[in-house]
């Protein structure tokens, strides 16, 4: 566990500096040395973060690391694009997402086999023939274009591939050690706790001795998923893998799949016609059961996404103190304040990482074994 201590120091610090020096590049931008002219042209900052605090929480199709000020006043941005495929009115359209040179208002324009595309609101749209900008209307809604199919990797298409690629890796390693020994050695060691901790107390426990191996695999791999993805929330690359409500969509239907796929008939005798109710209470009792099967899901979706979303929210928020108050408690004393703060929020979102795996999983096994449960009938 020495080796897990160390890495979860060097992310949360990792996590704070970096994230606090994104913002000290903001709080550049309206210093009281600057002159009249870029005075004159400062944004507002509490408009300005609160907006990157949502960009951060969203899905992107690049990883936009920092921004600066060069000598010349012209604003640079430094991270790396990932792979754009849509599909346009034309067809197939393949470039990276580096073209657009980290512009999200729609202002560049990548030219791709004769098909105009711009990316506004992390949203690629493809202008109308003929069009050399793009327009809004009223309500700001692009006018002249139209969205295209988007089968781009985004930071958490890229993210999840991540994590599948290490939990393949990290767990065919532990197989491979215990075909050797019953003792897994180096990261393993880990590993094996976990499992085993998920097998005895959340599988077993939910869902029965007899049924709990059809389903261990599927609840292994959504609580390590959920844990790594997680995890690499706190790192400072802005991965919000389970922060996205299509991911934790995903995992809910996933159980709720497994979960009525394997309900036996008992099952369905409770929700459809309640045994020992009248006749009337049973026809009135059967859609409100029914109901009850979608919001278990719906649940389990909602607490996942609001807790992760909230969680990046809140440190993010806590980082803009660095720049809030810098006015009444000088830059020093909120700098401080501020990285004080986040240290703390970010160990207790290590807490929230594994908790919410957690939970998630717990219920799933309890939704399951509710579902193959065998009732005694006399």
């Amino acid at each position: 566990m020495r080796l897990t201590s160390k890495l979860q120091i060097v992310s949360i610090l990792c996590s704070v500096l970096f994230s606090a020096g994104i913002f000290s590049v903001h709080a550049k931008d309206s210093d009281p040395k600057e002159t009249h002219h870029e005075e004159a042209n400062a944004i507002d900052e509490d408009d300005e973060i609160a907006e990157y605090i949502l960009h951060h929480i969203k899905d992107a199709h690049d990883f936009h690391l920092f921004s600066y000020n060069d000598s010349h006043g012209e604003r640079k941005h430094v991270g790396f694009g990932l792979p754009i495929i849509v599909k346009t009115s034309d067809g197939f359209r393949f470039f990276s997402s580096s073209e657009f040179h980290h512009d999200d208002s729609g202002h560049v324009i990548v030219e791709k086999e004769g098909v105009s595309l711009v990316k506004y609101h992390e949203k690629i749209y493809e202008l109308d023939k003929g069009q050399t900008e793009i327009h809004f209307d009223e309500d700001h809604h692009p006018d002249n274009a139209h969205a295209v199919l988007d089968f781009s990797i985004t930071k958490s298409v890229f993210g999840m591939l991540l994590v599948f690629t290490l939990l393949i890796f990290w767990f065919r390693r532990l197989a491979a050690q215990y075909k050797k020994s019953s003792i897994p050695t180096g990261f393993s060691r880990i590993l094996e706790p976990l499992v085993i901790y998920v097998r005895d107390e959340i599988a077993k426990p939910n869902i029965g001795e007899k049924q709990y191996k059809k389903f261990i695999g599927f609840l292994m791999t959504v609580f390590f998923f959920i844990w790594v993805s997680n995890l690499l929330g706190l790192m400072p690359f802005g991965f919000n893998i389970t922060g996205q409500i299509a991911v934790t969509f995903s995992l809910a239907l996933f159980t709720y799949i497994i979960t009525h796929f394997s309900a036996n008939k008992d099952y369905w005798k409770h929700i459809f016609w309640m045994p020992g109710v009248p006749i009337p209470m049973k026809i009135i009792l059967a859609p409100i059961e029914f109901l009850g099967t979608l919001t278990k899901p719906f649940a389990l979706m909602v607490r996942l996404f609001a807790n992760i979303s909230a969680g990046h929210i809140v440190v993010m928020s806590i980082i803009a103190i660095g720049i809030t108050l810098r006015s009444t408690m000088g830059v020093f004393g909120a700098s401080a304040l501020s990285f004080a703060l986040s240290l703390f929020i970010t160990i207790i979102e290590l807490l929230v990482a594994f908790l919410q795996a957690y939970i998630f999983t717990m219920l799933s096994a309890l939704f399951i074994g509710m579902a193959v449960e065998e009732h005694e009938h006399h």
